[in-house]
């Protein structure tokens, strides 16, 4: 048998580039992708194959799956890692904003498997979902990144039941707060109006942008290990909750009274009170 083929997206840093070192540690064919071709010299120098692709680039996934087809021939593992978070106030965030965060963490994934579905089928091949803690348990200054990601794991619930005749599987993985470039790109993508209401609360919204870089994040490489280990099983759950904090934020949700965790939230974020 040849060795499988794994095509992962994001794979510029962090949690994709991690990923991809670990796949090739373990003897997979890695379609490494990223906008910036020359960011992924780290896994190309290992024997990965570079792919220039922007996930919201229609003409640049069909490329990707005619290439991994005359290649390759085969697709065993789909990993949709590329993801995009734009942090403020939902009041603030206008259609331009809505339309880039679901783009990229919503349509992109489902054209991804849409391109590459056949492949993945001859394979009896396995899509990985990259979702979020984010997408269960909703926190202030981040709904629109929040809802974005509740709607893959809408969307992974289905592909994963639709797809099981044909022999695909579906894991959807939630990550908590993993060490990456996340934090600095969201900060970077914060959105807030010129007159909004919530500029006393700019700070928060600055910390919540940065919530999952801290002291107690989980290391990228760790979490990609402990992620090729359900990616290795037979039998797998249908959601890995992996890193610092994602199983604790999903109890909260289950077990806590919304009215109690809300006040717990207004509390952290300062909005138990109006500020000046």
């Amino acid at each position: 048998m040849s060795n499988p083929v794994a095509l992962i997206t994001g794979c510029s840093s962090g949690i994709g580039q991690a990923l991809a070192q670990v796949c090739l540690d373990q003897g997979y064919i890695v379609y490494a992708t990223a906008r910036n071709p020359d960011s992924l010299s780290p896994l190309t120098a290992r024997g990965a194959i570079a792919v220039t692709l922007d996930v919201n680039d229609a003409e640049q996934v069909a490329a990707c799956s005619e290439r991994i087809r005359s290649e390759a021939g085969r697709l065993d593992l789909l990993v949709n890692n590329a993801g995009y978070g734009a942090m403020g106030p939902v009041l603030d965030a206008d259609r331009e904003t809505l339309l880039q965060q679901f783009n990229t963490n919503v349509f992109a994934p489902l054209e991804l498997v849409r391109a590459h579905a056949d492949l993945l089928r001859e394979a009896g091949g396995l899509i990985v979902n990259m979702g979020s803690v984010s997408g269960v348990t909703t926190t202030p200054f981040s709904g629109v990144y929040c809802a974005s990601k509740a709607a893959l794991h809408a969307l992974s619930d289905a592909l994963r039941l639709e797809l099981a005749p044909f022999g695909i599987k579906v894991l959807t993985v939630q990550p908590g707060a993993i060490a990456s470039e996340f934090g600095n790109n969201a900060s970077a993508a914060i959105t807030m109006a010129d007159e909004s209401w919530f500029k006393p609360w700019e700070k928060a919204v600055q910390a919540r942008a940065r919530a999952s870089q801290n002291a107690k994040s989980t290391s990228a490489r760790d979490f990609a290990l402990e992620l090729m280990d359900y990616i290795n099983k037979p039998l797998r759950p249908e959601t890995a909750l992996i890193g610092s904090g994602a199983r604790s934020l999903v109890r909260l949700k289950r077990w806590l009274p919304t009215s109690i965790l809300d006040a717990q939230l207004r509390k952290r974020f300062k909005l138990d009170r109006l500020l000046s």
